[in-house]
């Protein structure tokens, strides 16, 4: 059994949970109180690079950094491209991806009131920029996604920071057609579908944001509630 390690948030894990799904790979995700069983303060020095998530395997090897977390489900999941200049695609945009991580993900996650707005405000130039070049490369090859019709780590991360955009602005993605048409189709897949259903939900963006954990409401964070 795997183990995916990180926080109360939708960020780095989320990317990693959705191609785990999609693949059918049996996990489980783990607070990092409860992994480690001590506060993120005490435990953060002690790790590799410092941050999280972590996925440990059944050997106790942990495996850090997102990109690297979401090759080995790749690989676990034999959907690794052949073809090296296919996979050098690929990989450059699942780290396009990634870039999008900040200011996007701190800022649905914990940013409130008048902070939350000036923030959307000034990143959203910047996201539509870098949301028009996704939806100019979908179209580089023939196929669903970004290579052909297989989702692979750079498809959920791509439709992750889509699909949190959303909880920023909900009329963001109308501007670009191919992005919904491509969010559509990830949505679309039965085993994806499943855990969006049923993954915990964020509520209260911009004002009090939290995530709904087997029915209870916990702050978002990286403490123990």
């Amino acid at each position: 059994m795997l183990k995916l390690v990180y926080f109360k948030m939708r960020a780095l894990a989320e990317a990693p949970q959705l191609l785990l799904n999609y693949c059918e790979i049996n996990y489980e995700y783990i607070m990092s109180w409860d992994h480690f069983d001590d506060e993120w303060s005490n435990i953060k020095p002690k790790l590799a690079f410092r941050q999280l998530p972590m996925m440990e395997v059944e050997d106790g090897t942990q495996i850090c950094q997102s990109i690297a977390i979401l090759q080995y489900i790749e690989n676990l999941g034999g959907l690794k491209i052949s073809d090296p200049l296919m996979a050098a695609e690929a990989m450059a945009v699942l780290q396009s991806a990634q870039e999008l991580f900040a200011p996007l993900n701190p800022t649905v996650n914990f940013a409130v009131g008048q902070d939350f707005s000036n923030k959307r405000d000034s990143m959203r130039i910047n996201l539509e920029s870098r949301f028009s070049d996704l939806a100019r490369y979908l179209d580089k090859h023939e196929g669903r996604y970004f290579i052909d019709d297989t989702p692979r780590a750079a498809e959920f991360a791509c439709f992750h920071h889509l699909d949190l955009s959303r909880n920023l602005d909900p009329e963001i993605l109308k501007k670009f057609p191919r992005l919904i048409k491509f969010v559509n189709d990830i949505e679309d897949i039965d085993s994806v579908s499943k855990y969006l259903k049923n993954r915990p939900k964020l509520v209260g963006v911009g004002i009090e944001p939290k995530l709904v954990i087997n029915g209870t409401e916990h702050p978002t964070g990286v403490n123990k509630t």
